[in-house]
């Protein structure tokens, strides 16, 4: 049903930007910097679920109306930024008490249902996913051999996984050296600290993005 070369190709896509530290990677690193592997790794799999909530809103045709209305657009992408920013003033708090407190390494402050939660949510408001799904995953359906959704719904659910895939590693990445920093519980809480800050600069980045057309 869904041709192999135009899977391989859409999987080729996905991997080379799953590479590129976007949106996704960088709010990963910062949960990772800010809380550990643990609340990394929950919020990659809640990123990769928001994510294959839009492929499945692109499938049934709500995408189009997501990337073509300015309002709807805006006030996805203003969530996701105000989310965003809350999430790195809440690392940063915890990042300051523990400073004052000087203990050991930060604890993770969030539930493995909280971040997977937290990730769903950034994933889903991610205006960047949105325009990318809209504009290119259609371009990979087969249209003569039909059921056009379950195709789409197939390719997004590889670029899923791969994504799934490479955000753990930048996760796992980001919370071994958290770990390193962690011989100096001052230090480590200026890696917290670090991380609350690249989120809410994350947070920034989403709210001044502007839209392709």
């Amino acid at each position: 049903m869904i041709d192999p070369h135009r899977l391989l190709a859409f999987c080729t896509m996905s991997v080379l930007l799953s590479a590129i530290p976007g949106p996704s990677v960088l709010f990963v690193i910062g949960r990772a910097l800010a809380h550990g592997r643990r609340t990394a790794l929950a919020s990659v799999l809640g990123n990769a679920l928001g994510g294959y909530a839009l492929v499945i809103a692109v499938a049934l045709g709500i995408g189009t109306l997501v990337e073509t209305s300015v309002i709807v657009f805006n006030a996805i992408k203003l969530a996701g930024a105000a989310y965003l920013i809350y999430l790195g003033v809440k690392a940063l708090r915890a990042s300051w008490k523990n400073w004052a407190a000087s203990a050991s390494i930060p604890s993770a402050t969030c539930s493995g249902r909280g971040s997977i939660r937290a990730g769903f949510v950034v994933g889903v408001t991610n205006p960047k996913s949105v325009v990318f799904l809209t504009a290119v995953l259609p371009q990979f359906v087969d249209r003569e051999a039909g059921h056009v959704s379950v195709q789409m719904l197939v390719l997004g659910l590889a670029g899923a996984l791969l994504a799934l895939v490479s955000d753990g590693l930048w996760g796992l990445t980001a919370s071994a050296a958290r770990t390193w920093f962690g011989r100096s519980p001052r230090r480590m809480s200026l890696v917290g600290g670090s991380g609350g800050l690249a989120v809410i600069g994350l947070g920034a980045s989403v709210a001044v993005t502007g839209r392709a057309d």
